[in-house]
């Protein structure tokens, strides 16, 4: 069973979100690097570029597959992690720590739409 983090966000397309006051941290899920096996690209978008929640803002690549990231929540990128730029096989060893941005949120309602770690955890089930 892939690990879950109680007390993060969840979406259908395995990204989660953890909420630090104004700010989001996304990444996708320890189930999704499983899927995907070793990832050797992270896409991410540009500070100060716009993300729309169930909208895409960059790609994971694995010697597998590539898979798009779709935005689980709206917002301004305000980092994106460089540390994947040259390692991005990071996101294998620990999904959750190695988030690929940070956007100031524009909307908390966003959140409602997100599925909390019990949730997840059957929808990965299924």
């Amino acid at each position: 069973m892939a690990k879950v983090i109680e007390g993060l966000y969840y979406s259908e397309s395995h990204e989660f979100v953890r909420v630090e006051g104004e700010y989001g941290y996304i990444g996708i899920t320890d189930y999704a690097q499983n899927a995907l096996g070793n990832v050797v690209y992270v896409d991410m978008p540009e500070v100060d570029d716009e993300v729309t929640a169930g909208e895409e803002f960059g790609a994971v690549e694995s010697v597998k597959a590539a898979s798009d990231l779709i935005s689980p929540v709206s917002g301004t990128v305000v980092e994106v992690n460089e540390a994947l730029d040259d390692q991005p096989e990071l996101i294998n060893q620990d999904a959750f720590e190695n988030w690929i941005i940070k956007v100031e949120l524009s909307d908390k309602g966003d959140l409602d739409n997100l599925m909390d770690a019990k949730a997840y955890e059957a929808f990965c089930a299924k």
